[in-house]
Parts: C-alpha cells; structure tokens; sequence
C-alpha cells in the first residue's frame, strides 16, 4: 500500500493521541477481594511511603500493582491504557521487575500516589465512604461523556469560527440516496458537503469497534464531492491498534481525507477552511445561506 504524500506514519499518529478523561480518587470494587485486601495490608504496615518505598514493594509484589491503581481511582482498564500510553506496554508485573521506579514516578507525577497511598492507609471508613466508592465508577464512565462531548464542542467551535453552518449527530445522504452517522455535517445532513466523525475514549471495548465501523461506512457512502474527516483521540486506541489502523489505512488510501487528533486540530481547521473553499467554489453543493447575511448558497464566511 503506498501511503498518501503529507500525512503522519501510522506510529506518529498513534503517539499522538492522549488521555482525555480525569481519574477519580475513590477505588474501584473487585472481584479480587482477598488479594486486595493482602496488599492493603502490606501497604499499611510500611514504615514509610515514598516512591522508593513503593518501588521496592511493587518489585517484591509484582501482581499488587493494580492495587495502587485502585489507591489514585484508576480501575484495572484504565491502569493498562494509562502503562501503555506511557510505556508501549500494558504488562505491569514486568514493568514492577524491570521499571519499578519509573512506574512509581508515573503514578506520583500524574496521580499522586504517594499522598493518596500516605493518607488512606491510616484512614478509618465508615459505610459512607463505601457507597462513595463504589459511585466512583459511575463518575468515570460520565467523565467519559463529557469528554467526548468536549471534543465535538471544540470541532463546532472550528466550524463557528470559520462562518460555517452544521448539523451534530446525524445521519448524512450520500451515494444512492443512502446515508451513514456522523457527529458534525456541514451544513447539513440532507446537503452534506463535509462531514465528521469525533470518536474519542480513554477505555477500550465495543464502543471502539463500534467507531470503526462508522468511519467505514461513511467512506463507503460518501459522493465523490463529499469530504469525510474524523478526529480520533484518547488513549483507549492505543490498545486496540488494529481497529485505528483500519481508520488509518482509509486515510491513506484516500477512502476519507483527514485524520486528526486533539493535538493537530490547528491543522484540522485549515484542512477544514480549505475543504468549505473548495466545496463552494466548485458549486457542488446548495447549502443554506450562512450567518451573515451578505452570503447565499455557500458554506464559507465572506471573503472566501
């Protein structure tokens, strides 16, 4: 396959994307009770809690390493995305035998593990803090929403800035009067000149698939005047990269025309004021008027 001139190799892609939701203090529940419960009490009895302390105790205990996740409110999903991001590896009893140190640094610079783990372990809890807990998860998983949601806000945002009209989370005409999902149409579903796809996650699972198949079948929809555009983030993919790879691979071989992330959304907005340029220009769409009421029949703002 011969990659398309001016796009990013797929390792640079990848290296891109980031975490997009913040992590919760309280623990998650397990079905893991008693090795949890082990591991607390080892930590309890440490004479002191520091990251070389931890260090030893994590390369003693290798398997105990999810433990201090759940100590920063990181769930056993989340830690792998989050060793992955940072290491290129998931495998946190190998990390805890051969990077104990950086592992712990990891975990005191981006969730304090230290405090967390100092503080707790003399804590006494009552039933409160139990049920406290446990909502923790369902924090996250509306952390995740609005995560999502802040990324479609920042693509509208582009969209707002260049004069252009859109429609969120649609479904667009394409070839044969058939249509496909998208987040952002512009300037509409039924006049579809651009449309977007926003499929970010921190976690992996179904939803990540899911996300794939949508980009596919709006690439396997799409007119030839039409642009298909996605932006992918989180660092959920990281772990699931042959799904990104498909999403990848229909960038370079130009089945959709763009592939950002939040990091190059700088990019995605001249992409994007380039397409609504060309889009009108070449008369292949009958949009709306805009929000200025010196333009007709095009989806750029005055001047283009």
């Amino acid at each position: 396959m011969t990659r398309v001139p001016d796009i990013p190799s797929f390792d640079d892609y990848v290296s891109s994307l980031g975490r997009l939701t913040a992590h919760v203090d309280p623990t998650a529940p397990s079905a893991n009770a008693s090795d949890i419960k082990e591991a607390a009490h080892s930590l309890s009895v440490l004479d002191n809690v520091s990251i070389d302390s931890l260090a030893s105790w994590i390369a003693a205990h290798p398997k105990w390493v999810p433990v201090l996740g759940l100590a920063v409110g990181l769930s056993q999903e989340k830690l792998k995305n989050t060793l992955k991001n940072r290491f290129d590896s998931s495998g946190w009893q190998t990390l805890a035998r051969q990077r104990a140190n950086e592992l712990i640094t990891m975990l005191d610079e981006d969730y304090d593990v230290v405090r967390l783990v100092s503080v707790q372990r003399r804590c006494g809890y009552d039933f409160g803090d139990i049920l406290v807990a446990r909502a923790g998860t369902r924090l996250t998983a509306t952390r995740a929403g609005f995560s999502g949601r802040k990324v479609e806000n920042e693509v509208e945002a582009i969209a707002a800035g260049l004069g252009l009209r859109w429609q969120t989370r649609t479904r667009f005409v394409g070839r044969n009067s058939r249509t496909a999902p998208c987040d952002l149409a512009i300037p509409d579903g039924y006049n579809a000149a651009i449309v977007v796809a926003a499929k970010v996650f921190d976690s992996t699972g179904s939803k990540l698939t899911d996300a794939v198949r949508e980009i596919e079948e709006m690439a396997d929809v799409r007119l030839p005047r039409q642009y298909i555009i996605a932006v992918i983030d989180g660092i959920g993919w990281k772990s699931r990269k042959a799904d990104l790879r498909r999403i990848y691979d229909l960038w370079a071989t130009e089945q959709i025309d763009g592939t950002y992330s939040l990091a190059s959304l700088g990019r995605f907005r001249e992409d994007l004021e380039r397409a609504a340029r060309l889009s009108s220009r070449n008369g292949t769409t009958n949009p709306p008027k805009l929000a200025s009421p010196q333009v007709t029949g095009s989806i750029m703002p005055p001047g283009g």
